[in-house]
C-alpha cells in the first residue's frame, strides 16, 4: 500500500485509508437504490450475515423491513439492539438508540435509513448525524439511501 500523493497533489485513495485507519475512524458503506424496494436492505443484511458467520461483531442497530418477510428472516440470529421510546404529540415513537450502539460498540453497525429525520428530541435532528457519530467513534456503519 503507498501513502505518496497523486501526480496531481491529491493523496491517493491508499493513504486516505491509511489515514482513516491509523486516525481510529471507523468506515461507511453505503447501499444506493433508486427507489424504495429495490433490495437495498436485504443485500446489506445478507453481506452482514456473512460477516457475522465469519466471526466479525455485527449488530443491528435499526433495520426498517416494510413489512418484508424475506428480510425480516436476515435478521434472525443477529444481535438486534433495542429501539429508544420517544413520546411525540402524545404518540410513542420507537427510534435509534445511539447512547446504547456507542456503549456495545461492535464491530459493524447495520443502522438502516440513513436520511431519516428523528423525532424532536433526539440527540441530532437526522439520522445521518447519528451515523456520523458513530464512525468518528471508530464503528464501521453500514446503512441505506434512496437516491
Amino acid at each position: 500500500m503507498t501513502e505518496t500523493p497523486a501526480r496531481d497533489g491529491r493523496p491517493s485513495p491508499d493513504a486516505l485509508l491509511a489515514l482513516a485507519a491509523r486516525e481510529g475512524r471507523g468506515r461507511l458503506k453505503i447501499h444506493l437504490g433508486a427507489a424504495p424496494g429495490v433490495g437495498k436492505t436485504f443485500a446489506m443484511l445478507s453481506n452482514a450475515r456473512r460477516l457475522a458467520g465469519e466471526g466479525v461483531d455485527v449488530v443491528i442497530g435499526l433495520v426498517e423491513t416494510h413489512g418484508r418477510a424475506e428480510t425480516a428472516t436476515l435478521i434472525d440470529g443477529l444481535e438486534v439492539l433495542p429501539r429508544r421510546p420517544v413520546i411525540h404529540r402524545g404518540r410513542t415513537l420507537m427510534e435509534f438508540d445511539i447512547d446504547a450502539a456507542l456503549a456495545r460498540r461492535p464491530a459493524l453497525l447495520i443502522v438502516d435509513e440513513l436520511a431519516h429525520t428523528n423525532a424532536p428530541g433526539s440527540r441530532h435532528p437526522k439520522r445521518f448525524q447519528d451515523v456520523e457519530e458513530l464512525v468518528d467513534a471508530g464503528i464501521d456503519v453500514w446503512t441505506a439511501l434512496n437516491i
